[in-house]
């Protein structure tokens, strides 16, 4: 495997390792070096000897570094594909999908790196001028989660690069396969040496901490559970590290009565299940009109009936594993506490049984407002449906949570949607479509899912200080 610069020496030393495992099979793909604090140290102390001259760096030299790399994703999607179904789940198709958007990242960044702006005029007063300009923040620590694990990677490390910072990245233990090969190519990109080091462990807290603690560090990028996202906040105050926070989400997927039942049930197939409903972005809950409550359920139904379940290497297949078992053990309890509040099963509704951590996809309708999935984030291929009685109704249900990641809106009514634009608090917001995520717009959300924004414009700006000079006049 490899490890970036010390890291890969240790390796060889026979340094303890941890298994990565396939979801679908419970084989064991590879081992990989388990590092210790220490190494978190001396990867840290890698990226501050290279922060200078990576600064330094031409900017059109930084964008052409991240263009080679998207050139040779683009060739080797089969091969990284199969990586992430293997390590991950999902299916192969789904796989494919990602290794196009998280190209994505790398080619929008080649291209902002070369625009990064400033400000150059008179002051209000006439009495010299003011020259705003922008420079690398410095050293990044990046955490990235395993639902996606070469999107989240491209996402955090793109920008960082573009922007002229370095980077310790810390892939999550169950997917770090994806991270290694995905810096490997980076090097062959013509990356230099100690620009980007990768931390494998199975001590995340352990690693992290010492991180967190080195004036050294400049950043910190987290994506995960909103509790672990205050932690980090809260150990980063010390020395008021830059922080962005991309955490947990509790998505509305509002269907009006005058919707396109037809789009909305496309919609709510892709923004349920894609990923085997393993996103932040995942419509947790379908708030469904009443009067089309029925209906609606009925076309969903049948159209989940239809997904074919298994390794997401079969052909057919749209419905991968579960990444472990303690996911297919969440999801049950979830169902189970919706039934006993009086909820229907209408298809599924349990786990599917082994080799493999599978749970059958699920359409609950007649979901109690006070069910546990109404309120606490699913992670898994179930879909809640409960009924509104009005606008306003639909609106204090879905602000009803202190997320606010990304909602969906099924209307006919242009008028409507602009509304509920201003009404429903979120970062993000979908109008008759399922899926928003697009490098070039800026991704993140408010409340308890985060703060900062990945993508788009505001994306490299996360990664870089703003520095003010006056110059009087005369």
């Amino acid at each position: 495997m490899f490890v970036e610069g010390d890291h890969r020496a240790s390796f060889e030393r026979g340094t303890t390792t941890f298994p990565v495992h396939d979801p679908a099979t419970g084989e064991v793909l590879a081992h990989v070096v388990d590092q210790s604090p220490a190494d978190a140290v001396r990867a840290l102390d890698t990226a501050v000897a290279a922060a200078d001259a990576w600064a330094a760096t031409p900017s059109r030299a930084r964008g052409e570094i991240l263009r080679r790399a998207f050139d040779l994703l683009v060739q080797r999607r089969e091969e990284f594909a199969l990586l992430m179904t293997r390590e991950m789940g999902k299916p192969l198709a789904e796989a494919r999908g990602e290794v196009a958007y998280g190209g994505e990242f790398l080619r929008w960044f080649a291209e902002e790196a070369v625009r990064i702006d400033g400000r150059y005029g008179p002051n209000p007063e006439g009495t010299g001028t003011m020259i705003v300009t922008h420079r690398p923040v410095g050293p990044c620590y990046l955490v990235t989660p395993w639902n996606f694990p070469l999107a989240m990677a491209t996402r955090k490390i793109a920008p960082a690069l573009a922007a002229g910072c370095t980077v310790v990245v810390k892939p999550a233990e169950l997917t770090p396969l994806t991270t290694i090969a995905f810096v490997e190519l980076l090097r062959e990109a013509g990356l230099p040496d100690g620009v980007v080091t990768v931390l494998t462990t199975t001590d995340a807290r352990g690693v992290t901490g010492p991180l967190l603690a080195d004036p050294r560090l400049r950043k910190l990028s987290f994506t995960g559970s909103t509790a672990v996202g205050k932690a980090l906040m809260a150990q980063s105050a010390e020395n008021v590290l830059r922080t962005s926070m991309e955490l947990g989400g509790n998505a509305p997927f509002v269907v009006m009565a005058d919707a396109d039942l037809d789009a909305a049930v496309d919609g709510a197939m892709l923004a349920k299940f894609r990923n085997t409903g393993q996103a932040c972005t995942a419509a947790n809950r379908l708030l469904v009109h009443e009067s089309v409550a029925d209906e609606f359920v009925r076309r969903l139904a049948d159209r989940v009936r239809a997904l074919v379940v298994g390794a997401g290497t079969d052909d057919g297949v749209t419905i991968g594993p579960l990444i472990d078992d303690r996911a297919v053990e969440s999801c049950a309890a979830f169902v189970d506490d919706a039934v006993a509040r009086g909820a229907r099963v209408v298809v599924g509704g349990g786990p599917l049984g082994g080799p493999g951590s599978f749970f059958a996809p699920t359409v609950l309708s007649d979901v109690p407002r006070d069910a546990a999935l109404m309120h606490d984030e699913i992670f898994g291929p179930v879909a809640p449906v409960t009924t509104f009685v009005d606008e306003d109704d639909a609106v204090r249900l879905a602000n009803d949570t202190p997320y606010g990641l990304v909602a969906y809106l099924y209307t006919t009514d242009l008028a409507r949607g602009h509304r509920l634009l201003g009404r429903l608090r979120v970062g993000m917001l979908g109008v008759n479509t399922g899926l928003v995520s697009n490098a070039a717009a800026p991704f993140g959300g408010v409340g308890q899912s985060g703060i900062g924004r990945e993508g788009g414009r505001e994306g490299i700006h996360e990664y870089l200080d703003t520095t003010y000079a006056l110059v009087p006049n005369g």
